[in-house]
């Protein structure tokens, strides 16, 4: 396993591309004690990491978002839903990603027990319904490898939210093993995209907190697609 003063190295050296690593490679960046806030990504002999603490606009959109799946499930009941948005999610020898959105639907979604890591473990949990990224300088990773990866995963729907451009792409997973984009959440029960990004919208004239209950009063009528 690498050493500390190798990943330092390494550290100063990478600008958020992906490259060639080990497994070990990545458990030595993830657990290199300078590292809390940086994001890692890990596929089958490839790592990319993500430098540099959120800004506002990805923090806003982040916790925009959550506030949206609370709405929204209040509005639509379901039996359970958790939200852990950019917690560390690992299948030991294979992959490892940190979505910026990451939720679960239903029964069996991860429980953290004392003693055990701050991370879920997919050998043990199921895969997220449903994981995003909100693209603030990632836009072209978030489409490309991080897209494959969610999609290799078997992870059902992927939103990509491009901060600038104020738009959510949505993708849905198809019996192929490919993401194809959606006008409308199946995760979320028929969730209009376009009104994920007319609540972006608001962000241009009020706070986040303002925006969600904005979202929150277009719903009580809305009309759920079949």
């Amino acid at each position: 396993m690498m050493s500390l003063s190798s990943v330092t190295v390494l550290l100063n050296s990478t600008s958020s591309k992906w490259q060639t690593a080990t497994w070990d490679d990545y458990l030595a960046y993830r657990d290199h004690p300078s590292l809390e806030r940086v994001k890692l990504f890990y596929q089958e002999g490839y790592l990319l990491i993500e430098m540099g603490a959120e800004g506002i606009n990805h923090a806003s959109i982040s916790d925009l978002f959550t506030m949206v799946f609370a709405f929204w499930f209040t509005r639509f009941p379901v039996v359970s839903f958790s939200s852990l948005g950019r917690c560390q999610l690992e299948k030991a020898n294979h992959c490892a990603l940190a979505p910026d959105q990451v939720l679960y639907i239903g029964e069996n979604s991860p429980r953290w027990q004392q003693g055990e890591p701050r991370r879920v473990d997919l050998n043990r949990w199921r895969v997220p319904d449903l994981v995003g990224e909100v693209s603030d300088t990632t836009l072209a990773t978030d489409l490309d490898e991080k897209k494959q990866l969610y999609a290799a995963l078997g992870i059902s729907e992927y939103w990509v939210t491009d901060v600038k451009g104020k738009q959510v792409i949505a993708f849905r997973l198809q019996e192929n093993g490919k993401y194809e984009q959606i006008e409308y959440s199946i995760a979320l029960a028929g969730l209009p995209i376009i009104l994920l990004e007319q609540t972006l919208e608001q962000l241009t004239q009020v706070e986040n907190g303002l925006a969600a209950l904005w979202f929150n009063q277009q719903i009580a009528n809305i009309n759920i697609k079949e």
